[in-house]
């Protein structure tokens, strides 16, 4: 099937969300344990799966945390990695 008619995987990987959110998957991890990335466990071997519309909302609720931060003056502007 070419590239371009492959239908989006409904649910992903721990490793496909830490390389959309160009973190480790230690951090993935860490917020799936936290509940502020929704995603299920399959089975007893720490198999997690994490729906598409899940990181969606995770990344829309980033944003609007992130917009109230600097409305509210908490950001600061000092960059702590490289761009």
């Amino acid at each position: 099937m070419p590239e371009e008619n492959k239908p989006s995987p409904r649910f992903l990987t721990i490793d496909q969300v830490a390389t959309e959110l160009n973190i480790g998957q230690p951090l993935v991890r860490g917020l799936l344990k936290s509940g502020e990335l929704r995603g299920f466990q399959l089975g007893g071997r720490n198999i997690w799966r994490i729906g598409t519309d899940d990181l969606q909302d995770y990344i829309d609720d980033a944003y609007r945390k992130t917009a109230e931060r600097i409305a509210a003056g908490d950001l600061d502007e000092t960059p702590t990695e490289e761009v």
